[in-house]
C-alpha cells in the first residue's frame, strides 16, 4: 500500500488554516509553546440521521504525521506573508523553529472501521500545545470526509444485504483528492471494488469496470458493439444493455454470450443503468435464465443509495451487483460530517492537568473536559453502551452512563458485562507504535464490529439511539466548570 509521500511527493505541512500558524507563532512568542495540551476530535450529530458512524481516515493521518516537516519552500512562502501593516507576519527565528520542528505528541485513535457515535472522541492528541494545534486542520480534513463516506458505504452495503457493491464515483467526486479519499473510505465501509484505477493502484483495492454507452453508440448496430467488445475482452464481458431498448439489449447480450461460451468464456453480466430497475431486472433475469445463463449477474446502477436499494430489494428486483457512484462518493445527502477538534486539558511544566471546557448557547456544542477515553460494553456478544471517561478521574468498576445532554437519562451497565477501551495508542513521543492493518483487514473489521450492534441501531429511518454517556464524576466535573464559568453558585 502506498501513502501520501508517494502520491504527493512534496511537503504537506502547509495543509492547514492560517490561524493554526498564527496561534503557533503566538505560543512561541509568549513562551508557552512547550506547555502540554490535550485535544480530542469528535462530531456532534450522527451523519445521515443514522444511528452510528464508521471511523475512517486514520491510515492517511498516520502517513501525514510521520512525514510532517516544514520544507525550505514552505518556510520561504511563510516568510512572504504580511500583516495589515505590510510587515512580515512571522519573524525569522520562528521560521527557524518550524524548520527544526519534529512532532513529539502522544496520539490515540479509534482503529479504522470502528463504529462510533456523537460526542465520542475519534482521536486524542496530547503533547506540546504548539504541535497539537498544528495538527487540528489536517486531522479534521483526513478524518471527517472519510468517516462520512465510510458510514454511507456501510449503510449502502447493508441495504444490498450481502451482495457486492461497486464504488463508481470518481467522475462525480470533488476533485482528485475527493475521488481517492472517497474510494478508500467506501472500501473500508464495505464496498467490494472500485472503478477508480488510481485508487486501486495506491490502496490495493480491487478494480472493476466494463464499457459505456459511447462504445455502443460508436457502432451502427448494438449487437456488433457487443461482439467487438467480447472479441477484445472475452474475460470481462458485462454489457451495458440500456442504450436503446433494455430488454432487446439483454437478448443481444445473450446471443453474444452463446458465442463467448463456444470460445470457453462466460457472459459475466449485464448492466442496467436507467428505467424501472425492479421491472427490468426481473424481466432480464427471465431472459437470461431461459437461455441458460443463470449465473450471469445483473448489475444495477443509476443514482442508487441505501434507500433506493432497499426499496428495490423489497420490490423483488433481481439485481445482484450494485454500482453506486454519485450518492456515495459525494456523501450526497450530507456534504460534511461537522467534526471538531477541541482543547480539553492543559498543564504547565511540572503542574497537574487543568481541564478545559468550551461553552455554547447550544448544549450540544459545549465540549467535554479532561483527557478522554471511550469504554465499550458488551452483553451476550452485543454492544450495550459506551462510557466516556477521564483518564485522571478513572473508570469505576460499576459503570453508569450519564447522557451528556440530559442528566436524568442514565444507564447502569451490569457488572458482568465485558468491555474494551476503544482509543488505541498510535504514536508515543512522536514515534509510531501502532501496527497498521491492511485496508482489507479494516474492511473486515468494520463488518465484524457492525454485526455486534442491534439491528435497531442500524435502521435507515428512526434508528434507535445507542446509549453513550459520561462517567458520573466526569459529568459532575463538566457541570461544575460550566457553572463556574457562567458565574453561577454551586
Amino acid at each position: 500500500m502506498n501513502g501520501l509521500a508517494g502520491l504527493y511527493q512534496t511537503s504537506l505541512a502547509l495543509l492547514t488554516d492560517l490561524y493554526q500558524l498564527t496561534m503557533a507563532y503566538a505560543y512561541w512568542k509568549s513562551g508557552t509553546a512547550d506547555h502540554e495540551a490535550t485535544f480530542y476530535l469528535h462530531f456532534r450529530t450522527n451523519p445521515f440521521k443514522s444511528g452510528y458512524a464508521v471511523a475512517c481516515g486514520l491510515g492517511l493521518a498516520i502517513d501525514f504525521i510521520e512525514q510532517f516537516r516544514f520544507a525550505d519552500e514552505d518556510l520561504t512562502y511563510l516568510a512572504s506573508l504580511v500583516g495589515a501593516d505590510e510587515r512580515p507576519l512571522f519573524e525569522p527565528a520562528f521560521l527557524d523553529a518550524l524548520r527544526r520542528l519534529r512532532l513529539t505528541c502522544d496520539i490515540d485513535a479509534l482503529p479504522e472501521g470502528t463504529p462510533v457515535f456523537a460526542q465520542e472522541p475519534l482521536v486524542r492528541v496530547q503533547g506540546p500545545i504548539l504541535q497539537a494545534q498544528l495538527l487540528e486542520t489536517p486531522l479534521l480534513n483526513l478524518i471527517n470526509f472519510q468517516t462520512l463516506v465510510a458510514t454511507k458505504s456501510a449503510r449502502i452495503c447493508q441495504a444490498a444485504r450481502g451482495e457486492p457493491v461497486l464504488e463508481f464515483g470518481a467522475r462525480r467526486a470533488q476533485g482528485i483528492d475527493g475521488a481517492l479519499a472517497a474510494t478508500r473510505a467506501a472500501y473500508v465501509g464495505g464496498c467490494a471494488a472500485t472503478s477508480n484505477v488510481l485508487a486501486g493502484r495506491w490502496f490495493g483495492i480491487p478494480v472493476r469496470g466494463t464499457h459505456a454507452h459511447s462504445w455502443v453508440m460508436s457502432f451502427d448496430d448494438e449487437l456488433d458493439s457487443f461482439r467487438a467488445y467480447a472479441e477484445a475482452m472475452p474475460n470481462n464481458c458485462v454489457f451495458l444493455v440500456d442504450t436503446y431498448d433494455t430488454l432487446d439489449g439483454v437478448r443481444k447480450a445473450v446471443e453474444v454470450g452463446r458465442w463467448l461460451r463456444s470460445q470457453g468464456h462466460e457472459l459475466a453480466g449485464v448492466r442496467l443503468d436507467s428505467g424501472d430497475l425492479a421491472y427490468l431486472s426481473i424481466e432480464a433475469r427471465k431472459i437470461l435464465d431461459a437461455a441458460g445463463f443463470e449465473r450471469t449477474s445483473i448489475v444495477g446502477s443509476s443514482d442508487l443509495d441505501e434507500y433506493l436499494i432497499d426499496s428495490l430489494k423489497e420490490q423483488g428486483a433481481k439485481i445482484n451487483v450494485w454500482g453506486v457512484g454519485t450518492r456515495l462518493a459525494t456523501a450526497y445527502d450530507q456534504p460534511a460530517l461537522g467534526g471538531v477538534y477541541k482543547l480539553s486539558a492543559v498543564r504547565s511544566p511540572g503542574e497537574p492537568w487543568r481541564p478545559c471546557i468550551k461553552l455554547s448557547e447550544h448544549t450540544s456544542k459545549t465540549s467535554t473536559p479532561g483527557r478522554l477515553q471511550v469504554r465499550r460494553f458488551e452483553i451476550g456478544g452485543e454492544c450495550a453502551g459506551d462510557l466516556i471517561y477521564d483518564l485522571d478521574l478513572g473508570c469505576p468498576a460499576e459503570a453508569v452512563l450519564v447522557d451528556p445532554l440530559d442528566a436524568h437519562r442514565q444507564k447502569r451497565i451490569p457488572a458482568d458485562a465485558t468491555h474494551a477501551d476503544l482509543l488505541a495508542p498510535i504514536f508515543r513521543q512522536g514515534e509510531l507504535v501502532y501496527q497498521r492493518p491492511s485496508l482489507a483487514e479494516s474492511r473486515d473489521y468494520a463488518a465484524a464490529q457492525l454485526a455486534r450492534f442491534s439491528p435497531s441501531v442500524k435502521r435507515f429511518v428512526n434508528a434507535h439511539e445507542y446509549p453513550v454517556g459520561l462517567e458520573p464524576e466526569l459529568y459532575a466535573l463538566k457541570n461544575r466548570l460550566i457553572r463556574e464559568l457562567r458565574g453561577l453558585k454551586s
